[in-house]
């Protein structure tokens, strides 16, 4: 297994979103990129599904071509490329495999939705009316929690308001400018 840059000090930053399915992480993530983008950060993304997901249409030629059995297509065009890679077993993706593809060169920070067990940078997104547990007793690398209501324990950890997308993005500005620093 390859191992995870150190979020403290990756170039770019790691910076993951851990919650349970179904608290909002996606509209979070739609909602803080162009804030953060208006601040001239080049961000990437990581996104884990545990669905078999296509990106691909039937009829398309890189459908066609992956069905009639490659095992990896890059499909390019001067506006955007896309690698797909069938896995010969289905096995766990790996959060530093994922982070190796990205061209790091051209980013500032990479935001991950998911890999919530990985030990890297995140801020936990918490909603009590789910009735889930809180993820960070046993999560040292949650940084933040960002909850749509206040807390029933004290945490250490700065609370933010998950429905206040402008301050989440403000603390990851400012966590992300202590990095560089």
């Amino acid at each position: 297994m390859k191992q995870l840059p150190n979020s403290h000090h990756a170039s770019p930053p790691l910076l993951g979103f851990a919650a349970y399915s179904g608290v909002g992480k996606t509209t979070l993530l739609k909602a803080i990129i162009p804030q953060l983008r208006q601040q001239q950060l080049r961000l990437g993304v990581i996104k884990l599904s545990h669905h078999n997901f296509e990106i691909d249409l039937p009829g398309k030629d890189s459908y066609e071509l992956r069905h009639a059995g490659a095992t990896q297509i890059l499909l390019t065009s001067p506006y955007r490329q896309a690698l797909i890679t069938e896995q010969p077993t289905p096995c766990e993706p790996q959060l530093a495999a994922m982070v190796a593809q990205l061209d790091q060169r051209q980013l500032d920070l990479i935001l991950v939705e998911g890999f919530r067990h990985e030990p890297f940078s995140k801020i936990e997104l918490y909603r009590p009316s789910l009735g889930k547990p809180l993820l960070y007793p046993n999560d040292p690398h949650i940084i933040a929690i960002a909850s749509d209501a206040p807390l029933a324990e004290d945490s250490s950890l700065p609370e933010l308001d998950l429905n206040n997308s402008q301050s989440i993005a403000a603390f990851i500005l400012q966590w992300w400018r202590a990095r560089k620093s």
